[in-house]
């Protein structure tokens, strides 16, 4: 797939400690941060992002059985506010001298690309930063249709001269949403979205400059950063073997960090001396850039390896809270019920989330624990990454609002929300993915 409905939505403040582009370092902030939102606003909009991605995500593997891939967001609806639609923006610089740009990370997405200065307003969403200028560039370079780079897009055509012509991309949806433009050559450069620590410049990077870009975009992106396991990902372009991140408690405001190659500490963090879990990344043979997992149960306290099929899952830096598929999600949510024995919040007040009345005062009521499995590895989840609570003032009569942190979807994916503090390295080497709890704020 490739791009954005973000899916967890957060800033990415990018700050690299090292020259060397197979040890980068970039720091993440969530986009709602500094809002001034309640945790029940922030849940919600997560919710509906994380919605949004799973149609955008379907959507992308309907159209690549016909040779095209996703590369921008879905209309999930109407939001009521024009909040964004992806989870993290990175910010980088393009160009010699470098320009500003502000680009969605999507693990879903190959090509990087942002909108340039030929693309007009009829065609192109508005961006609060100024559109990226080629021609202002001394390092940009066009690629030529018969270029390697220019083979490995879907599709190569277009307008495409075998010979001597530019390469055009055009990446869309089977809802309509597409950008188009030319792929070219550029300097990259990593750096503080402050403008304080060091820089790394990282030359000949493929990105895409868009001259027709349509969906649902916001002014706080002019792009998306690919990083799928595909060949013109940044992970790929930038030849390391791996890369990770370390999600801070999301309605919280330290920053997260991603990592683009692996550090000799990567674990020394790791809470109480917790086990470092692997399991294998699988292929999804309608598209292959997806990161899968193998998911062979759930278990929620008592009950262990509750009843559901084995599944594949896919886990996706765009998506907020975790999804299951109908009967799994049923599964789920009700012997969870039945564990922590307190009544359902009647009504559509909660939707989607599954919520719980308590007293206020008083101990808090038992939670049953909750674990995923997957091939060879348990992701075990602190009680934070998947139950929120919420105070509720209605009518003067306050009591505790008890939610399920994950809702109901067309397949398994698994979001951010249930993976905060917790390391999660991408082994693309090995085709593996690893985790364990750590303090992500202290990484």
């Amino acid at each position: 797939m490739q791009h954005a409905a973000a899916s967890v939505l957060m800033l990415l403040a990018v700050t690299i400690y090292s020259c060397d582009s197979a040890n980068l370092r970039l720091q993440l902030s969530h986009v709602d941060a500094g809002r001034g939102l309640t945790d029940w606003e922030l849940l919600r909009r997560m919710a509906q992002r994380s919605k949004a991605r799973a149609t955008h995500l379907l959507s992308a593997q309907a159209q690549s059985g016909r040779g095209r891939s996703a590369s921008a967001p879905v209309n999930p609806g109407a939001y009521d506010d024009g909040f964004p639609i992806t989870e993290y923006l990175v910010h980088l610089a393009a160009g010699t001298p470098p320009q500003e740009v502000q680009l969605t990370l999507d693990t879903g997405s190959d090509i990087t690309w942002t909108q340039c200065k030929r693309c007009p307003a009829s065609t192109c969403f508005n961006q609060t930063l100024p559109l990226f200028d080629p021609s202002a560039s001394s390092s940009f370079a066009s690629l030529p249709c018969s270029s390697p780079a220019c083979q490995t897009t879907p599709p190569c055509g277009g307008g495409n001269n075998a010979t001597s012509g530019a390469c055009n991309y055009s990446i869309s949806y089977g809802d309509g949403s597409v950008t188009r433009g030319e792929l070219g050559r550029e300097v990259f450069t990593f750096a503080s979205g402050t403008g304080e620590g060091s820089s790394a410049a990282v030359p000949g990077l493929v990105f895409g400059c868009g001259h027709a870009n349509r969906g649902v975009f916001t002014s706080n992106e002019t792009g998306i950063a690919g990083f799928g396991r595909g060949s013109l990902s940044l992970p790929s372009q930038l030849k390391v073997g791996n890369f990770s991140h370390c999600f801070t408690t999301i309605t919280g405001s330290k920053t997260s960090a991603v990592l683009l190659g692996l550090p000799a500490n990567l674990y020394s963090n790791g809470r109480g001396g917790a086990v470092v879990q692997t399991t294998p990344l699988t292929h999804n043979s309608r598209n292959p850039t997806l990161y899968y997992l193998s998911l062979k149960g759930i278990t929620v306290g008592s009950k262990r390896q509750l009843p559901v099929p084995e599944s594949p899952a896919l886990i996706d830096s765009g998506t907020s809270i975790t999804s299951l598929p109908p009967r799994t999600y049923r599964v789920v949510r009700d012997e969870f019920a039945a564990q922590v024995k307190l009544p359902v919040v009647p009504g559509n007040a909660t939707d989607p989330f599954t919520c719980f009345s308590a007293p206020l005062r008083g101990p808090k009521p038992d939670v049953p624990t909750m674990a995923l499995h997957f091939e060879g590895a348990t992701m075990r989840l602190p009680q934070e990454n998947y139950v929120f609570e919420v105070v509720d003032d209605d009518a003067g009569n306050s009591s505790r609002i008890i939610c399920l942190a994950i809702i109901e979807g067309g397949e398994i994916i698994l979001g951010n929300f249930q993976q905060q503090n917790m390391h999660v390295l991408y082994d693309l080497q090995n085709s593996k993915l690893s985790f364990v709890p750590a303090q992500c704020d202290q990484l």
